[in-house]
């Protein structure tokens, strides 16, 4: 069978490279922009969903309007389309969509475009090739070291992204193995799950939380700026009420953009196959305290994390959201005591702990009865946590390295 892992490997860039990995992630996404809008074609309803078409449309004009290769024209292309298939399937489950945009710093290269080396890797730019050291763990057991190291683990494809000023090399790796018994299957298979909310716009079952304190203060900004301008009534004053709008759309798309790019790479460092969210239906039942603004960005976090996470091999998916904030993730006790605000204590065994946290285990715990539930026998067998695992069941298995 296949054996599946993403490397994410910082990467040493080579003096005055900086500049031209930029330009090459500019010009991709340019790719991929244009590609999305010609897909789309507004709101009639009708979407480009056929690689090989949108390439005809669109190839001979994107590789004149860039110094990219013809390899990465034709990613950035694809990557479109993907995102619009995503957009279409949201449709017809009757969700709301809108037109994907690219803004998040990365490329996709594969063997044509990228030579990937044990030590290195050779880029292909808008002006020629650039070859980048890898920066690796010293520990050979840790990732990415251990899968970079393991001559069995093929490299398949690789995402360069840029975040916090540094650049990152997201290989896929594989490698082939003997067909493992029906037990086993799922030994390295663990879900995330994620609560989102109103003070923190994602917590995951690791323990990383991602406060809204920014988002809840352009929020308000934002709102007081159109308030100001509707107070005024004229014709220029509607005019900048929607040039706000953008802006604030904008904002807090670069924003929920890093969010999914993080919630993926913490998927990614863990082993995860999928990332868990709520269902987002009756959001505004779940959350009433929610505002429209926080709606919007929790549909569009996860609509960014499911196309993204497609790319890493990781899954996006949602639960019944029902319970996951006053259910006990250790022993499974529900009741409205539970919770209060930010704290949860269980009223039966006494678990305590932030009640965000505790709500994003039990949403990956949800996912996971449900697959138990469908008993195909491939459903993810835990959720991880910041150490350990808990199954099924509510039961903690700690890191294998955990000293007894």
């Amino acid at each position: 069978m296949d054996y599946r892992r993403t490397a994410v490997i910082k990467l040493d860039i080579p003096d005055g490279a900086d500049a031209f990995l930029r330009e090459t992630v500019e010009q991709f996404k340019h790719c991929a922009n244009t590609a999305s809008e010609w897909c789309w074609h507004g709101d009639d309803g009708f979407h480009v969903t056929s690689k090989a078409k949108a390439e005809t449309a669109l190839y001979d004009q994107l590789k004149t309007e860039t110094d990219l290769t013809a390899n990465l024209v034709q990613k950035g292309i694809r990557r479109a389309v993907e995102a619009v298939k995503s957009g279409v399937e949201r449709i017809k489950r009757g969700e709301d969509t809108s037109k994907p945009h690219f803004s998040a710093d990365s490329v996709v290269y594969d063997k044509r475009s990228a030579t990937f080396h044990r030590d290195h890797v050779s880029l292909s730019t808008v002006d020629g090739r650039i070859e980048c050291e890898y920066i690796l763990p010293d520990n050979s057991e840790t990732p990415p070291t251990k899968y970079v190291a393991d001559e069995d683990f093929e490299f398949r494809m690789g995402h360069l992204q840029y975040r916090d000023g540094e650049w990152y090399l997201h290989a896929s790796m594989q490698k082939e193995t003997a067909e493992k018994t029906p037990e086993s299957t799922t030994e390295h298979r663990t879900v995330l799950g994620v609560d989102l909310g109103v003070n923190n716009l994602a917590v995951t079952s690791t323990g990383t939380f991602w406060p809204a304190d920014e988002f809840n203060h352009w929020r308000r900004e934002y709102e007081k700026r159109r308030g100001d301008l509707q107070a005024c009534g004229s014709r220029h004053a509607h005019e900048n009420i929607e040039s706000v709008g953008r802006k604030e759309t904008g904002r807090f798309e670069i924003q929920l953009h890093t969010v999914a790019n993080e919630l993926i790479t913490e998927a990614i460092e863990n082993d995860c196959s999928h990332i868990v969210f709520e269902d987002l239906t009756h959001i505004r039942t779940e959350i009433p305290e929610a505002s429209w603004q926080h709606i919007w960005a929790f549909r569009r976090l996860y609509e960014y994390v499911e196309y993204k996470a497609t790319e890493h091999g990781v899954e996006g998916v949602q639960v019944d959201p029902r319970n996951t904030s006053n259910r006990c993730s250790t022993c499974g006790f529900t009741h409205d005591d539970n919770r209060h605000q930010e704290s949860f204590a269980c009223q039966q065994c006494g678990y305590e702990n932030h009640a965000d946290y505790n709500a994003a285990k039990n949403v990956g715990l949800q996912y996971l009865r449900r697959r138990q539930s469908a008993g195909d026998g491939g459903a993810p067998v835990d959720v991880r946590l910041n150490r350990g695992t808990l199954n099924v069941s509510g039961e903690y298995n700690p890191p294998a390295t955990t000293q007894a």
